[in-house]
């Protein structure tokens, strides 16, 4: 199996994530459940040039339109070219989106319908940095044999929802759950978005590594069936 992670540099770097850093224990993740992985920060180039071969998209990138750190130049003149991706997602691939994903490849209207929730200025926000209680809901197979864990990271609240997501953690902030992992499937492709992940210190918790194993697993049964396959595996029904 083949990965490619898209670390935050150029225009989708900011002043606050050490993507560079979160990128490189990322790739040991992604190593250990298997995959060969390549670390790009061109993440224009390299989602132009996403070839057949590649199994997984690992998304750790900023805001385009956002700030950027004091002395990186980012050019706002790209060529964005979504042809590449959006193949990628009808034959169907894995896509583990984190963290700042929420508000990165906004260019992208493959990546747009996949992530299901956004980052919005001015709704979303995060509590201070610090010690976090990750609580796993539902069902779903990612959440299989795992149990709630703490984490020094941010979290993010208000994602503005803009497809159906199946939770997989919450946490919980002034009374409130929010959704802090989730998944989805759309066509034969599967995706994740774990919000965790602000510096290397989320990677720190063995909770947090044992979620992104899981995750791992669950994305590489690609292509995914659909649901008309599904249908078709279980045969002609007659009516009585």
């Amino acid at each position: 199996m083949r990965a490619i992670i898209l670390s935050g540099a150029g225009r989708y770097a900011d002043p606050w994530h050490p993507y560079a850093e979160t990128s490189a224990r990322l790739a040991e993740l992604v190593a250990a459940a298997g995959y060969d992985v390549e670390v790009r920060d061109d993440v224009d180039a390299a989602l132009a040039a996403l070839r057949d071969d590649v199994d997984l998209v690992v998304v750790n990138a900023g805001d385009p339109d956002g700030p950027v750190p004091d002395g990186v130049e980012a050019d706002a003149q790209v060529e964005v070219d979504d042809t590449a991706l959006a193949a990628a997602m009808d034959r169907g691939i894995g896509v583990l989106a984190m963290h700042a994903s929420a508000s990165s490849l906004r260019d992208y209207p493959a990546f747009d319908h996949a992530i299901g929730a956004r980052w919005e200025p001015e709704v979303s926000w995060h509590p201070p940095f610090g010690e976090a209680r990750v609580h796993l809901v539902g069902t779903h197979a990612v959440c299989e044999g795992l149990d709630d864990f703490t984490v020094e990271d941010e979290r993010y609240a208000n994602l503005r929802l803009l497809e159906v997501i199946e939770p997989i953690a919450e946490h919980e902030e002034g009374g409130v759950r929010h959704p802090l992992v989730w998944a989805r499937e759309f066509g034969r492709s599967r995706l994740v978005y774990d919000a965790l992940g602000h510096d290397a210190r989320s990677y720190d918790s063995a909770g947090h590594r044992a979620l992104l194993a899981r995750a791992l697993e669950w994305l590489s049964h690609v292509p995914a069936p659909t649901a008309d396959d599904r249908r078709g595996a279980a045969g002609p029904t007659s009516a009585t």
